[in-house]
């Protein structure tokens, strides 16, 4: 397997193809968006000068990395010789849907079609393929070139020699691959939303403000970054599209998303990508 597609050139696509890149693969990164193309490649240039600097790489295999990606605005010249196709477009299942429609169209017959969805049923994407048995879940974690996890989910369809490949890929980019058995929000958002959701509604009840909840988790617990600070990260509208998953698929009030972070969200605050969520950047 040579050939990768990643198909989104956000946070998660352009640090995806990054990896890839990286560990020698050719790698066609597609965005319908020219911009974000762009965009996305100065930050994958930007990323490997990072890691020139930190002695992760050599100043030569920067251009080589770079020179592995080739960037495409349209979805079928840059997925017609893909051996693995990985979806990394936004957290949204009839998107996703539609999108996998396509792709099942465009790629190889025996092409393996991966998303990159944090919570969304691999088993309901699949179902939108002639291919249920090639479709599996991907799940890298942010900054993918810096993160060991990759969760590696199994759909009710998916074949054991897809999820083989998968795990053998993961291990090629040094990984750390984990099998997960299809469930909303898998294993990592499955604990993870909560957590920043109780943050959230501590906030909201004002038990503490938000550099105090952040502090608590991160001197109490190790963690490197509060809950809050880590939403602001991810995108506030990303958590709370999870949450509903989670709330939706288990059917627990637990999962209930927090009003505040529903606030936040119809304000158009989704963190750091707006300047501004639970701190302002």
């Amino acid at each position: 397997m040579q050939q990768i597609s990643v198909i989104g050139s956000g946070t998660m696509g352009n640090g995806i193809a990054h990896v890839f890149a990286q560990y020698g693969f050719q790698v066609s990164l597609v965005d319908t968006d020219a911009g974000a193309l762009e965009r996305a490649l100065v930050t994958i240039a930007g990323n490997l000068d990072r890691q020139s600097g930190a002695g992760v790489i050599t100043g030569a295999a920067k251009q080589a990395i770079l020179d592995r990606i080739s960037p495409h605005a349209s979805l079928g010249p840059g997925v017609r010789e893909a051996d693995l196709v990985v979806e990394a477009i936004t957290e949204n299942e009839a998107v996703k849907l539609r999108a996998f429609r396509q792709l099942d169209q465009l790629a190889p017959q025996h092409a393996i079609l991966a998303t990159n969805t944090s919570s969304i049923s691999i088993t309901h994407i699949a179902a939108a393929t002639q291919r249920p048995d090639k479709v599996v879940g991907m799940h890298f974690m942010n900054p993918v070139p810096v993160m060991k996890l990759v969760e590696v989910i199994r759909g009710k369809a998916t074949a054991g020699s897809t999820m083989q490949t998968v795990v053998a890929l993961a291990r090629q980019l040094e990984k750390v691959p984990v099998e997960v058995n299809d469930t909303p929000g898998f294993v990592a958002n499955r604990v993870l939303m909560p957590m920043i959701n109780e943050a959230i509604f501590a906030l909201h009840e004002g038990v503490a403000t938000a550099e105090s909840i952040d502090t608590v988790m991160k001197l109490g617990m190790a963690h490197p970054m509060g809950p809050l600070q880590l939403a602001d990260f991810i995108g506030l509208d990303v958590c709370l599209s999870i949450l509903n998953v989670l709330h939706e698929g288990l059917g627990t009030p637990k999962y209930a998303p927090c009003p505040l972070l529903v606030d936040l969200v119809a304000a158009g605050k989704l963190g750091k990508k707006t300047g501004s969520g639970f701190y302002n950047y």
